[in-house]
């Protein structure tokens, strides 16, 4: 009987035409989908890959780590190539390595790390559309979003930035390092933890843009999250502004180059932002 080798991959893959990364009945999935393209080149019975993070539909990833068990005689360094010629042109792998059978793409991980981008000029974008939430009635205000998302840094219960459905047993994780830059009309938010309960991130973007149009101060901002008031955090940010940026190990599995910093970042050289809101402490 042939031994089973772990092989680990790195992949990028456009969320939007996907119902997230997990298969679905009667839906097209990331996962089902890379399945599909290995069992075309692995003896029965076919590996199902397990991922480092389960995005939800519509969510791009830029460095999404997967593994599974190949029986067959392709090398780790070729699966690249004999996977990305079955895969539609939505997915990509990038690298691939082989790993011990004690190595796992999510229980392994020590950290993900996700970038949201916020287009904040009035003039609609044909191509930042489908990656980026455009908001364009109020300038929002960075410096109370960045003040914000600063005071998250740490180990705390973040229940109120928990979708209902999630099977996660408490809401405790850790939040690594926060960042959030405008460059001109647009704002990018990178949030890294742990780990990241069901629908977090976009729930705290909305949160977060509340914040910035005036519409919700810093001391609601935190008292929502502090006490667990989920019933308070209605409005999540849409998926299409938000990329699984990169995966983390204690020992880097893929050469720099394909998993650590691989979304590109827009840039506009015109600006046309508009008014700070009325509500807004900066107007």
């Amino acid at each position: 009987m042939t031994t089973p080798r772990r092989i680990a991959l790195c992949l990028q893959y456009e969320g939007s035409c996907y119902h997230g990364w997990q298969r679905q009945p009667h839906q097209s999935s990331v996962q089902s989908t890379l399945d599909q393209a290995i069992a075309a080149l692995e003896p029965p019975p076919s590996p199902s890959t397990v991922a480092a993070g389960r995005t939800d539909a519509g969510v791009h990833a830029a460095g999404q780590v997967v593994h599974f068990d190949a029986t067959g005689p392709i090398p780790a360094e070729r699966w690249p190539a004999a996977l990305n010629g079955r895969l539609p042109a939505t997915i990509r792998v990038l690298a691939a390595s082989e790993q011990t059978q004690s190595w796992h793409a999510c229980f392994s991980a020590t950290y993900r790390r996700y970038r949201y981008t916020l287009y904040n000029g009035r003039t609609p974008n044909l191509f930042l559309a489908p990656f980026t939430w455009h908001r364009y009635r109020h300038r929002l205000d960075e410096n109370r979003m960045r003040a914000a998302l600063e005071g998250m840094l740490g180990t705390h219960n973040f229940a109120a930035f928990q979708r209902a459905g999630s099977s996660r047993p408490h809401a405790r994780t850790t939040v690594q390092d926060v960042s959030l830059e405008r460059d001109g009309d647009l704002i990018t938010v990178e949030i890294q933890a742990s780990g990241f309960l069901y629908g977090m991130v976009r729930l705290v973007l909305g949160q977060l843009v509340a914040l910035g149009e005036g519409r919700l101060s810093l001391e609601q901002f935190e008292h929502r999250w502090r006490t667990g008031a989920r019933a308070e955090v209605k409005e999540a940010a849409p998926p299409q502004g938000l990329c699984l940026l990169r995966v983390g190990y204690p020992q880097p599995i893929f050469p720099m180059s394909a998993w650590y910093d691989c979304q590109p970042r827009f840039r506009l050289r015109s600006q046309d932002p508009p008014e700070f809101s009325p509500l807004s402490p900066s107007s």
